[in-house]
């Protein structure tokens, strides 16, 4: 507990905004579920209020994540800044537009019926584009700038960002094809276009959670740091190859699920590697080790 509060001690201003922003996003996807839940709403489809529930508890989660992550990173404070603000505030849009359309029953996404909808539509898109771009700065900064001392947590921090990159354009992706069948007047292929993409998205938008918080963690063991660097590799070589798996089933209209016998072992396999190394680096964590302050305002576990 006293290593999280470290985390939030420790922060810049721009990070602990995002991380309350991300708070209250996350909690605001917990409540969308609740109300789904009690009213016995579907989970399915476009008007499903399960969109909202979603967006809250992916973004909120998101956000907090990346402005963990990049904390680690060595950016000028000005560009820092911009870029996680930038960030935050098309979060913020993001799940507020969404949860906007659930409550009034109508499509968030591909829909242009009457000219707010249309407003809303488009501003997802660029909110979307924001996001992208900022995150394409952040990447830029981790393999340019020399980032944190830690090798394990440098390839953490930038194996994170480059799948959540890949997350980021599969979500591109489906805009792109959504818009071009909606407008060219089949909604409904549209949501079964971008549907299809779904499972590659969610895989790969979690990574800069995943990798990062495996290399932290690591960092409270016994083990020397070229023992760490060897766990980050064995499971960002596992997180590759369970989102290039996922990619190559999404693209080609495969449910991850129904995959062909061999598939699904790979991704399983690939699963299991990652959660594996997360469960190692917690059996190795060195009892009474804590978190502390080193110069640069930099933090490390010891």
């Amino acid at each position: 507990m006293n290593a999280l509060t470290r985390i939030w001690q420790d922060g810049r201003r721009a990070e602990r905004i995002a991380y309350a922003v991300g708070a209250v996003l996350f909690l605001s996807g917990v409540a969308h579920a609740i109300v789904l839940i009690a009213t016995g709403g579907s989970w399915l489809g476009p008007l499903s209020m399960r969109k909202a529930v979603t967006f809250g508890l992916s973004f909120g989660l998101t956000l907090a994540s990346v402005a963990w992550a990049t904390s680690f990173l060595t950016v000028r404070p000005r560009l820092r800044t911009t870029l996680l603000g930038a960030f935050t505030a098309a979060s913020v849009a993001e799940v507020v537009l969404v949860s906007t359309q659930a409550w009034r029953g109508v499509p968030s996404h591909f829909n242009f019926e009457t000219p707010f909808d249309n407003a809303v539509s488009m501003t997802l898109a660029a909110g979307g584009g924001v996001i992208i771009l900022t995150v394409i700065g952040f990447t830029a900064a981790a393999l340019v700038e020399p980032g944190p001392d830690a090798p394990s947590l440098r390839l953490a921090v930038r194996a994170g960002l480059v799948v959540l990159l890949v997350a980021l354009a599969t979500g591109a992706v489906m805009i792109g094809r959504g818009v071009v069948a909606a407008r060219g007047g089949d909604p409904q292929l549209a949501y079964t276009t971008a549907g299809a993409l779904k499972p590659l998205h969610a895989v790969a938008m979690h990574a800069i959670l995943v990798l990062p918080a495996l290399a932290w963690v690591l960092r409270f063991t016994r083990w020397p740091e070229a023992h760490r660097l060897r766990v980050v590799r064995v499971a960002v070589a596992a997180d590759l190859v369970l989102t290039a798996v996922i990619g190559v089933e999404s693209f080609t209209g495969v449910d991850p699920l129904a995959a062909p016998l061999p598939v699904l072992a790979v991704s399983a396999l690939a699963a299991a590697v990652l959660a594996g190394t997360g469960l190692y680096a917690l059996s190795g964590i060195e009892p009474g080790s804590r978190f502390a302050r080193v110069p640069g305002g930099k933090a490390r576990g010891r």
